[in-house]
């Protein structure tokens, strides 16, 4: 009886955001500094260069500060495939003071409510950062600004698009001064049991930054978002992340605390039958969530269903979740933890 309650309400928040004659938020974001090189396609002027020695060689690579797979690469049998996932874009400072120090203003991307700030560098690799709550079509995003010198709004207050929020800085690790910049993401939330679910899998780690933990927001390309924008303002998310591939797809059992489906019904396909025992989400490689899809089959934990075929083993194309490739890969004990988030307590 709950379960086809559920499939009901999500049914008619699915048709509520989807059918054609229904109205849609406008997605109305800006840039968060005055560097506006990304529309004018100046990748060097726009994304802030990361310091890279591979087998020797040092470089300065600016395709580093974009989102993705982009960092720490490695030989492979299939060519060299780069390892280490940034999840946001770095955007360079083009205002300094005569000694050098970044005076970037850094604003609201758009309207918003301020969830989230943290004014102690040490507490993170963002070094002090704000987090910002928008929501579009009644589902929640939120907009992180990292590695600020200054942080000038607070938890609670309501800003406008465009509104000052803090200053450019280069707090956190492994930033100086001739690397400021502003990390900047555009996030889903994965839980609001994350606190519960961190305490039981990260024993002895202090979460400092409680729901708004950088493991709790999954970041989408919020640069190539900006991009298609541009060309079609009245694009939304839902619609922007359908054009995204799926990587990999993972069944996860049934649970009151699926909050995935209850934030984003968009992202359900409730087709199949009544009889819901498990939900199979489909995944970008980033390990954004994309679809959702009930299932008749139980599972008892999280399961492995689909992966994209690929030469080289899993381990190196994703973000750890998954190792092998074929049908050896599997789920890792780090991805089977990150599952749980889903539906903890399940």
């Amino acid at each position: 009886m709950r379960s086809a309650l559920l499939v009901a309400i999500l049914l008619a928040l699915l048709i509520a955001h989807t059918s054609p004659g229904a109205e849609h938020d406008i997605v109305d974001i800006v840039l968060p500094t005055d560097n506006d090189a990304l529309f004018h396609g100046g990748g060097p002027e726009f994304y802030q260069y990361i310091e890279r020695d591979y087998h020797g060689e040092k470089s300065t690579p600016w395709e580093g500060g974009q989102y993705g797979f982009v960092r720490d690469p490695v030989e492979t049998s299939a060519g060299i495939i780069y390892t280490r996932f940034h999840e946001g874009i770095d955007i360079r400072c083009i205002h300094r003071d005569a000694n050098g120090e970044p005076l970037d203003e850094v604003r609201a991307i758009a309207a918003g409510r301020v969830v989230y700030t943290n004014a102690i560098p040490s507490y993170s690799n963002y070094g002090k950062y704000i987090v910002i709550e928008h929501r579009w079509d009644g589902s929640p995003y939120y907009s992180l600004y990292g590695h600020l010198s200054k942080i000038d709004v607070h938890a609670g207050q309501q800003v406008g698009r465009g509104e000052h929020i803090a200053v450019m800085g280069y707090t956190g690790t492994g930033i100086n001064q001739a690397r400021a910049h502003v990390h900047l993401e555009l996030n889903l939330i994965l839980s609001h049991k994350f606190q519960a679910w961190y305490d039981q899998f990260y024993k002895g780690e202090p979460n400092h930054h409680g729901i708004y933990n950088g493991i709790n927001l999954d970041g989408i390309d919020i640069a190539r978002l900006y991009l298609e924008l541009q060309k079609n303002p009245a694009l939304t998310i839902p619609e922007f992340l359908a054009s995204e591939e799926t990587f990999y797809k993972i069944a996860v059992p049934k649970s009151g605390h699926f909050e995935l489906a209850k934030n984003y019904p968009w992202m359900v396909k409730a087709e199949g039958g009544e009889k819901i025992q498990s939900w199979e989400i489909s995944f970008a490689r980033s390990g954004v969530p994309l679809k959702i899809e009930p299932s008749d089959n139980k599972v008892s934990k999280a399961v492995l269903t689909y992966v994209k075929p690929s030469p080289v083993d899993c381990s190196i194309l994703l973000r750890g979740e998954i190792a092998g490739r074929g049908k050896q890969a599997h789920l890792t004990e780090y991805g089977q933890n990150q599952l749980r988030l889903l539906t903890f307590p399940d």
